[in-house]
Parts: C-alpha cells; sequence; structure tokens
C-alpha cells in the first residue's frame, strides 16, 4: 500500500516534520500516463483540481491532462498561475459575480452554467466586452435517472431533486438566452461518484443520448459533451482500481455511436488518491475495557477522509526500534487496534479495530489513498495543534 520511494522516505523524515503528507509524483505520472493511454485519443481528460491542488500534483497531472476544472475564484486564480498553458472549465454552483469577472479576465475556456440566473449575469458582463473573444458555454444538466441506474453510487449530484445543474425541462428555454459573446458548445453533466466501469458507461450513454437529441434540437450540429467524473474509489480494497481501459473501450464504442459528439471526462479522486499518504507516529497505545488504542501525532483535522466517508483507512505499520524512554514501551500485539488523533472528540478516528501483528508508541503509520479529499478538506485550526509538513517525491518538483 506504499511505494518503496515513499516508505523510504517516511521512515527517514525527522520527528519534527511528523505528521507529513508524502506524495509519489513518479508514481502519479505512471498512472496519470496509464489513465490518459487507455481514454481514446478524441476523448479529452480534464482533472477535477477539488481533489487535490498542490502545485506539485497539477504540474504532475499537465502533461497528460487536456486541461483543469476549477469551481471556484481562488480555484481558477491559482490553477492559472500554476499550469498557466492548460485550458480551463470553470464549473460549481454559485458562482459569484467576482468569480465570473475574474473568469472572463483570465480566459477561462469553459463556462458549466449551473442557472438561468448565471446565464444571464454571465451575458451581461461578457456584454460589457464588445471586443472580447467568444466565451463558451456547457448547459449543466441535471437529467432524471433512476437509483437503479447509478449502480450504488456513493454519492448522488443528479438525477433527484438537486442544487446542481439545471432541470432538463428547463435547459430548452436557456437557449435564446446564449446570444452576444455567448457561444453554446454542449452539455455537462456529472451525476454521481462511486460508479465502477459499467455503470460509468451507462450513465455516459444516457448523457450523450439527451445531448445529442438536444443538440439536434436546437441546431447545434458538432457538440461536446461533459459526462463528468466519479469513478469508483474502494478505500477496503486499496489495490483494486476503476477498470480504465474497459472504460476507455465503450467510451470509443460511445463515440462511433454519436458522430460530431466530442467527450470530455473529469476525474479527480480517481486520478491522484493512490499516490499521497499521510505519515504520523505513534504517541501512546493504550487498552480500555479490554480494547486496545493507538493515539497517534495528527488526525482528523489533518486528514478528513475518514470521518467523511465513514471508514477505516487502509495504513501501513513502519516499526521504528529505537525508544529512548526509561519505562517499558506500550504496544498492542496481535489484537485489534484503533487509531484515533489527538482531538478531543470521539469522532477523532482514523481506523477502528484493525488486526495488527505489533504497533508500539513510536513506530510509524502511513495512511495509503491520501492523494486526494484529505488535507484540503479538513478543519485545519481545531485545537490549533500543529500543520503538517508536505513531501513532493520525483518530478517534477523534488522534495
Amino acid at each position: 500500500m506504499i511505494t518503496p520511494r515513499a516508505a523510504a522516505h517516511a521512515e527517514r523524515l525527522p520527528a519534527g516534520e511528523l505528521p507529513a503528507y508524502v506524495h509519489d509524483l513518479t508514481a502519479l505520472d505512471e498512472h496519470a500516463r496509464a489513465v490518459r493511454a487507455a481514454l481514446p485519443p478524441e476523448t479529452e481528460l480534464y482533472y477535477a483540481a477539488k481533489a487535490n491542488p498542490a502545485p506539485g500534483i497539477l504540474k504532475a497531472l499537465a502533461p497528460h491532462v487536456s486541461g483543469f476544472e476549477v469551481s471556484s475564484g481562488g480555484e481558477l486564480a491559482h490553477v492559472r498561475e500554476t499550469v498557466p498553458g492548460l485550458p480551463l472549465a470553470f464549473g460549481g454552483p454559485g458562482k459569484t459575480e467576482a468569480e465570473l469577472r475574474l473568469a472572463l479576465d483570465l480566459g477561462v475556456e469553459r463556462f458549466h452554467v449551473e442557472s438561468e440566473q448565471e446565464l444571464r449575469l454571465l451575458a451581461a458582463l461578457a456584454g460589457e466586452r464588445p471586443d472580447g473573444p467568444p466565451v463558451d458555454v456547457l448547459l449543466r444538466v441535471n437529467l432524471p435517472v433512476g437509483q437503479g441506474d447509478l449502480g450504488g453510487a456513493a454519492l448522488a449530484m443528479g438525477g433527484r431533486p438537486s442544487p446542481f445543474g439545471l432541470d432538463p425541462h428547463r435547459a430548452g428555454g436557456c437557449v435564446p438566452l446564449i446570444e452576444g459573446r455567448l457561444r453554446l458548445r454542449g452539455v455537462h453533466a456529472h451525476l454521481a461518484s462511486g460508479l465502477d466501469a459499467t455503470a460509468q458507461l451507462a450513465v455516459a450513454e444516457r448523457i450523450t443520448s439527451w445531448a445529442r437529441e438536444f443538440g439536434d434540437r436546437h441546431g447545434l450540429g458538432s457538440m461536446e459533451v461533459n459526462v463528468g467524473g466519479g469513478m469508483a474509489v474502494d478505500y477496503a480494497r486499496p489495490h483494486t482500481r476503476f477498470d480504465w481501459a474497459a472504460y476507455g473501450q465503450g467510451l470509443a464504442q460511445l463515440a462511433a455511436r454519436h458522430p460530431g459528439v466530442t467527450l470530455r471526462v473529469e476525474p479527480g479522486r480517481s486520478m491522484t488518491v493512490y499516490s499521497g499518504w499521510y505519515v504520523t507516529d505513534v504517541l501512546d497505545v493504550k487498552h480500555s475495557h479490554g480494547e486496545a488504542f493507538a493515539v497517534l501525532r495528527g488526525g482528523t483535522h489533518h486528514m478528513r477522509t475518514p470521518a467523511t466517508k465513514g471508514h477505516d483507512h487502509p495504513f501501513t505499520v513502519l516499526p521504528v526500534e529505537e525508544w529512548s524512554r526509561p519505562w517499558p514501551r506500550p504496544a498492542a500485539v496481535a489484537e485489534p487496534v484503533t487509531l484515533t488523533g489527538q482531538l478531543c472528540t470521539p469522532k477523532d478516528t482514523l481506523a477502528a479495530g484493525i488486526p495488527v501483528a505489533e504497533l508500539r508508541a513510536g513506530d510509524r503509520v502511513a495512511f495509503a489513498m491520501a492523494g486526494a479529499y484529505a488535507w484540503n478538506i479538513s478543519h485545519h485550526d481545531f485545537l490549533m495543534h500543529p500543520k503538517p509538513t508536505f513531501h513532493m517525491l520525483g518530478a517534477p518538483e523534488a522534495g
């Protein structure tokens, strides 16, 4: 669950640099290269920066992606500055006037419009720039799909009443609003996260068929269809990964059935999650009412993922043989142990009741699958503990 490069770095980190995020950019480069190779050449691959916007991550992905999807003015400015040569798609509900102005200033290549209000505001702002370039728009549509069609999705974003996107019955009414500097390029739909390749392809077929019919009805001709991201990531089985080969083959067949459509996907978590680890050390091991607990430096204020998703986060024990204390070394031996952090709440649990051969005070623990939705979604300042250090191993930014 940890690459040799990351394990070696985690083991030699000075104690004063723990906890730490360790990212293996060489492993990320290899994974991104494989994903790109699995997709049809004509399918555009955008990375959803919300998953992990660290500069080293963005730069490592840049050679392999067609562009980046951003969801706020902050992400927009950050990604444009970090990887200035690649296109940006600006999505997300609740875009403010200031954010839309910034997007126009920075030349965002695609706007994923979520509502009539947003479209009217964008048209008005674009109208203030009569000599500016065309403003290209995709209408985000919340298509009606049943729960069975979502294949046991971990998180449903559409197919039901939702703040995301346009009701499909209202999408047609938006077409007359796209005038002046605005140009309708196609449709965007992100309906769920946590789908396997078969379910993803079924949803992509539903989106593309609807978009093609919508485009024909409104005389769009060739068009773009963004079928979203949400490729399954299984924290309980960290060695399994989304079947990109099967997905790529299915997208090629889908494109053949819909000539004139440019398909675009925008994965996030499934691109970067496997190349990051949260590394920390064991402060104490204690037994309470017959159960073993290991108290770690740090906790869910650094990596909120297990609390957010309600799972036991996978980890590897990195034994440390030195023990300089004059008293016996606390340990859990051949028994289940619950790994907790330093916060004053029982919810500060990273993994509960996991059998270990041995886990001692002073050992290090590397939590796998920490390359996405980890530090960037955590409540950093709760109890004001020190922040972790960050380490990027391999090209483009060694650390």
